[in-house]
Parts: structure tokens; sequence; C-alpha cells
């Protein structure tokens, strides 16, 4: 069993992870929150034992084996490195920071440590996305070609805030939502990404220069094209993921969410069929590989490194929304 500390008395964490942790057999022993107020209520609406209001006290603990980080991005390389030190395993939220050099120091941390370090990227625990995966894999379309995300929606009100007007904090579109189709790609293709442009928009609801949706193109190392729309304003949209190769074409539909859901048509020379697939909650397979990861039985299903691409990736697509011109996606790794 798996004993868990909160970095930060968050959103994500109420709504999806402290159930997921404990339905896969973890215990939360301890949240940690700036604002000892906030904490303690947290702590007593979910039935946490303890609350601090300061990392070296979360960290220390010695009934802590793993942190979980959901803080906002700019405190992340902090907590992580302070965790890793410590000798805790560590699944953090994306993007892993707001820079580059800070996640590559996050990662060398863990590294350092020995410790299991995983990049909070719930998409590849959807069986959609495996299923189109192993579809890849066994040739079905042959090679792959170009492939198309639409990862847009309306940004709720209770999830608005830091994410439309802190651009320190690494608010906006891009490293919100760009990032998650970013390691959807690499996971579903095994493939990395090596150039993009952007297109940002502002629609009325971010501040501060920041953008509120985006769209635009992913080149990738093998010569595939990938097209992305994402979106905080699009209160109507579905949400899509598509795959065209020489041989056939795979179309993900009601894909791209947290919950457990969707489908996948496969069209080729045989025709159309719709894939079998077994649902299962995303963040749930997230924590069984990472608890497996632990116990030395495989790897995380998003490594700090698969965090450092999507990062890679996110910061790029900013910057060609931001110039208006091509920019190449360098990792660093």
């Amino acid at each position: 069993m798996t004993r868990w500390g909160l970095i930060g008395a968050s959103t994500i964490a109420h709504e999806w992870v402290i159930d997921a942790i404990r339905a896969v057999g973890g215990e939360i022993v301890s949240v940690m929150s700036t604002s000892a107020e906030r904490g303690a209520s947290y702590a007593r609406d979910h039935d946490i034992p303890k609350s601090v209001t300061t990392l070296v006290d979360l960290v220390g603990d010695p009934d802590v084996d793993a942190v979980y980080v959901s803080t906002t991005n700019e405190l992340h390389r902090d907590q992580v490195i302070a965790a890793a030190q410590a000798g805790k395993h560590i699944l953090c939220e994306k993007p892993l920071s707001t820079s580059l050099g800070d996640a590559h120091a996050m990662v060398d941390a863990a590294r350092a440590a020995g410790v299991v370090m995983a990049a909070n990227h719930h998409l590849r625990g959807a069986a959609t996305h495996q299923a189109m995966r192993d579809a890849i894999a066994a040739g079905q379309i042959g090679k792959p070609l170009a492939a198309r995300v639409c990862h847009a929606g309306l940004l709720p009100a209770h999830l608005q805030g830091w994410r439309l007007d802190r651009p320190e904090a690494g608010g906006g579109v891009i490293l919100d939502i760009t990032v998650h189709d970013t390691d959807t790609l690499r996971f579903v293709l095994g493939d990395d990404p090596v150039e993009a442009i952007a297109f940002g928009q502002h629609g009325g609801l971010a501040q501060s220069g920041l953008e509120d949706a985006v769209m635009g193109a992913m080149r990738f190392k093998s010569g595939l094209i990938a097209q992305f729309h994402d979106s905080f304003t699009t209160k109507y949209a579905v949400t899509s993921f598509e795959v065209h190769g020489s041989a056939g074409s795979l179309f993900g539909r009601n894909c791209m969410i947290q919950k457990p859901g969707g489908t996948v048509t496969l069209r080729n020379v045989e025709g159309e069929q719709e894939l079998p697939i077994d649902h299962g909650n995303l963040y749930e397979n997230t924590l069984i590989a990472f608890d497996a990861a632990i116990a030395g039985r495989g790897k995380p299903l998003c490594s700090g490194e698969d965090g450092i691409w999507s990062l890679a990736a996110g910061l790029a697509v900013t910057k060609a929304a931001a110039s208006g011109a091509s920019v190449k996606i360098e990792s660093g790794l």
C-alpha cells in the first residue's frame, strides 16, 4: 500500500485523484496548503488525518511514501526536488514546470534520488487511446501519415482563475491542453514532434495576453503531420482524435476527456468497424502503473522524461503562436 501526501489542496485532487488513490488501495495521510484554514477544511472534508502548511513538514513526514503535486505550475520545481531529496516517489501534474531547465532539474533530482517520478498525463490511461496505439502497432492502418486532435470545450467557471489570468503560473490553453495533445500523440504514435506552427486566439475568457484557444500543427520525426485545436471557449464541441495511415484510418470520438468513455472506429479496405474498448478509470490506471513502478515492475504510464517532451512542445507552440513562425521542438533529451 502506498501512503500519499498531497502537495496542494487542489480541485483536481478533490474531483479525481483522491478517489483514484483510494480505489487502488492507497492511503492519503497528509495534505499541504499554505493556508492553514483551507488545509484543515480540505483534510476534514476528505478524511485526511494530517494538514500541514509547509513543504518541509509534508516531505519530511516518515508516514509519506509518495507525493502528488498539484499546485500551480511555477511552484512544481522546488516542490518536486524537495520531495525527491526526501526520498519520496512523485506524481506531478502537467506541465512539469514553466521552463525546460526546471523540468530537467526535476527529473535529474528524481533520478539521482532513485525515486519513481511520473507526470499526470491522464489520457494515457484511456482505453480508447490504448486501443488506437495497439491497432497502429499491429499495422491495421499501415504507415501513419497524419493525425487530427480536437480538444476543445468550455472551461468550467470553478477551474478558471489562474488558468486565465496568470502567465507566470503557466496559465493559458497551451500549457493546460496542448501539452495533453502532444503526450497523447506521442503515446499513440510512438513518435516525437520536431516542429510546430500555431495561431493563438483570444475568445473573451483569457486575460493578460494568454490564449484561450489555439490551432496549429506539429511535424513528427517520421514525417507525420498532426493538426490540433484546443479551446477553453467552445461549449458544444466534441473531442476527437484521428490517425490516418497509408492503409486505413482510426477515428476516436468523445475521447479527450477525464471520464472513461468514447469510441474508436477503424476504416480500411475491409470496411468500417468499431474497436472493442474495455473502459476503466483513467486515473486509477495511472496509479496502478505508478504503484507497479515503485515495486520494480515496469515503468509509470507517463515518465518524467515524457513530461519534458510535452512541455517542450507546449513551449514551442506558445512561441510559434506569438511569433507567427515555425518553431523547432527540442526536448534536450
